[in-house]
Order: C-alpha cells, then sequence, then structure tokens
C-alpha cells in the first residue's frame, strides 16, 4: 500500500504540491477574517500629564462585532456613523479606575477624541488630562469579549520608558497594576 501511494505522489507530486498550497491558504484567508485580537495603549505623556488612551481593533472584527452588536449591518469603512457608533460602544465597554498615592481611588473620566481607519485597522481614541501621582490602575476592558468568548484584548501601559502589559482573556474582565 505504501508503495503505491508514495508511487502516486511521484506521478503526481506537483497537483498535490498545488492542492497542499490551495488548501493552506484557504486556511489562512479562513483565519485572517475573525482575529478576535485587540490591542490598547494608555501612554502617560509627561510633558502634559495627560493619559492617551489608543484602541485598536481589525476592521473585519470590529464590524462583525458591531453588525451583531446593533442588529444590522455595519460598514465602517465607508460610514462614519457606524465608526462613531462603534467608538460609542468600545467606550462602553472599557474603564480605567486610578490608585493615587495617597490611597485615593477616582474611575477616570475619558473623553472621546475621535477615531480614523488606517489600513486593515479601526482606532478609537481617548483622553483624560493632568492627572499624577498614580500608583496602580485597575482596568475593565470588555470590548468585543461580550461578543466572542475567545476575545483576547492586550492592554500595554507606558509609563516613563517601561511597558507594563495586561491581557483580557477568559474570564478576567477586571485587572490591576502597580505603576
Amino acid at each position: 500500500m505504501k508503495k503505491i501511494a508514495w508511487q502516486y505522489l511521484g506521478r503526481n507530486s506537483s497537483s498535490i504540491a498545488m492542492a497542499v498550497l490551495i488548501g493552506s491558504l484557504t486556511l489562512s484567508v479562513s483565519y485572517a477574517h475573525q482575529q478576535k485580537t485587540a490591542v490598547t495603549r494608555i501612554l502617560f505623556t509627561p510633558y502634559t500629564d495627560n493619559i492617551e488612551v489608543i484602541h485598536r481593533f481589525f476592521v473585519h472584527d470590529a464590524e462583525h462585532a458591531a453588525t451583531e452588536v446593533f442588529g444590522q449591518q455595519q460598514t465602517l469603512m465607508e460610514s462614519a456613523e457606524s465608526r462613531e457608533l462603534f467608538s460609542n460602544y468600545v467606550m462602553n465597554r472599557f474603564a480605567i479606575e486610578a490608585t493615587f498615592a495617597n490611597g485615593e481611588h477616582q474611575q477616570l473620566a475619558l473623553q472621546y477624541m475621535g477615531e480614523e481607519i488606517d489600513g486593515q485597522f479601526l482606532w478609537v481614541y481617548q483622553e483624560i488630562q493632568q492627572i499624577t501621582d498614580i500608583s496602580a490602575l485597575t482596568i475593565v476592558n470588555m470590548a468585543l469579549r461580550d461578543v466572542w468568548p475567545d476575545q483576547s484584548n492586550l492592554v500595554n501601559i507606558e509609563l516613563e520608558n517601561k511597558i507594563l502589559s495586561l491581557t483580557f482573556d477568559g474570564t478576567r474582565e477586571m485587572l490591576t497594576i502597580s505603576l
């Protein structure tokens, strides 16, 4: 049996190689549709004492999720209204509570700064002005996680030339990190 199979492979190796190539490309394309990962950067800007929050989503994932959440087809590439609707969804599922050096806690009132599409990504921008003396952050990041349980959201906190990371996956809805 092995000998027959190898003989068949020898005669038709180019056909089989083509089939394997097409199959692997098909798998790549199907996985490219939903990445189910998003990245958020929290930047402490020392020259202004502002905190900038930058969310990055794959447009395709965001469109699928927005269509499911809002019950009708959303076209984020073409519609500023759809992008703003999705941005509001993100802001309602993301929150930061700061713990200050004196022990006080305060939920940060992040302001919407806008959104944009750049290639395959949708960016949503938020900011809070002039916050200092933070010793810890408690973050909630449920964006897309209420749509797909296997969604993973990475949050990178950039402060004084260091990057601290939190991963929201599985049942992790709220995480705290000391600065």
